[in-house]
């Protein structure tokens, strides 16, 4: 990214450390760097944890991986990202992001569970406040969503940027975990009268619907089109 430090190149997994190593289904977690970045590259919305007066905030918020860095945004007014600039470092947070792949019936009560994959991220969010690194992360942010729409829309203008505020989260403490497979029964169970297996779930999308005030003529982009 212009306006930005380059980042080095980087190993094929993250460190674990004791914040990224779970207490529960330790085999279940991955360090792998590609992995992670698959499950951060195809969710949404992820979930930013922080602590505000001395108790736990979570907030559900658009984000937008580059690299090996993490884009947040939202309105200066909010508390998080104020926070993230005026504190020293920044603020200190952690971030999830969560897919569910199918839902896993077992005989036992005990033993439903659910397929997924998952990401958490421990740092310090820092303020984004170069001009040129702020308008690429912006651009990122709605790439994540529609890939190609930056560049098929107006860009914030400088009133837009001024009530807009970015922050960056490195991607340094991080761990991904997923689950896969059908269920788990006891041998005891395995006669039981009741069906076993997975539910997928799928991630879909349906036809694009017009603007009831779009101009007459303007067709549906390609890369609607190719969803």
């Amino acid at each position: 990214m212009q306006g930005t430090t380059q980042t080095p190149p980087q190993p094929d997994a993250y460190t674990p450390t004791d914040r990224t190593v779970p207490t529960r289904a330790a085999h279940k977690a991955s360090y792998d760097r590609d992995l992670v970045h698959s499950i951060l590259d195809e969710a949404y919305v992820c979930h930013l944890g922080f602590v505000r007066d001395g108790a736990p905030v979570v907030l559900p918020t658009l984000y937008a991986r580059v690299g090996e860095r993490l884009y947040v945004h939202g309105s200066t007014g909010s508390r998080p990202l104020r926070e993230a600039g005026q504190a020293d470092p920044g603020l200190p947070v952690c971030l999830t992001v969560t897919h569910v792949d199918g839902l896993v019936l077992a005989r036992s009560a005990f033993h439903h569970s659910i397929n997924y994959r998952s990401v958490v991220v421990h740092g310090v969010a820092r303020d984004v406040t170069d001009p040129e690194e702020k308008r690429q992360a912006l651009d990122a942010l709605v790439d994540h969503v529609v890939p190609g729409r930056s560049s098929d829309s107006r860009p914030a203008n400088r009133k837009e940027l001024a009530a807009t505020a970015v922050i960056r989260l490195d991607l340094d403490e991080v761990s991904a975990k997923v689950r896969t497979g059908g269920a788990n029964d006891e041998p005891e169970d395995l006669t039981l009268p009741h069906w076993a297996g997975v539910v997928p779930l799928h991630k879909g999308y349906d036809t694009p619907v017009a603007n009831h005030d779009l101009t007459p003529g303007i067709e549906l982009p390609g890369y609607l089109t190719a969803r």
